[in-house]
């Protein structure tokens, strides 16, 4: 018989929200010096439609024993919810104080992308997360041999919102 050492959540989201959620793992502290403190992993998850709800399962491949920091975003239509957790045994814990943030949506007619040039951090991981799709906008890496850097490109639509976040830790 199979020993299966992976976990699963479940929770509900109202009609016209959609829920995404992160794991955070911390760098082991020999990798720190060329690494981010705090790197984060999408939660694959299923989806069962309940007449005007969602219900979404997530799953944890590897549960830790001191368990699995998790940060919650929520999409609503103006604004997003942000929550952290904990998956620690067979439960999930959730603070009982989320972030809210509303923002404003500008809908033109233009729709060609454009691309944006950064130098990025490699010790600073930063996703950005279209607002519609709630899918990740993850960046090219390529190496510039004139200035001897890596650098970035993400293509970006003019005018449309984006919801880009860190994680930190307070010192």
């Amino acid at each position: 018989m199979e020993n299966l050492q992976g976990k699963h959540f479940s929770i509900t989201d109202q009609k016209g929200v959609n829920t995404v959620i992160y794991q955070i793992n911390k760098t082991r502290r020999e990798y720190l010096n060329k690494y981010p403190k705090f790197t984060l992993e999408r939660l694959q998850n299923t989806e069962e439609i309940v007449g005007d709800l969602s219900r979404k399962t997530y799953y944890i491949d590897e549960p830790q024993k001191q368990g699995n920091q998790l940060v919650m975003l929520s999409f609503g239509e103006d604004n997003v919810i942000v929550n952290s957790g904990l998956l620690i045994g067979n439960e999930v814990r959730i603070s009982k104080k989320p972030s809210q943030l509303k923002f404003n949506t500008i809908n033109p007619e233009e729709t060609e992308y454009k691309e944006f040039n950064y130098t990025p951090n490699l010790k600073r991981s930063i996703s950005i997360i279209d607002l519609d799709t709630t899918e990740e906008v993850k960046p090219k890496l390529y190496f510039d041999e004139s200035t001897n850097e890596v650098k970035g490109k993400c293509k970006l639509k003019p005018y449309k919102s984006y919801f880009a976040f860190e994680i930190r830790e307070d010192k």
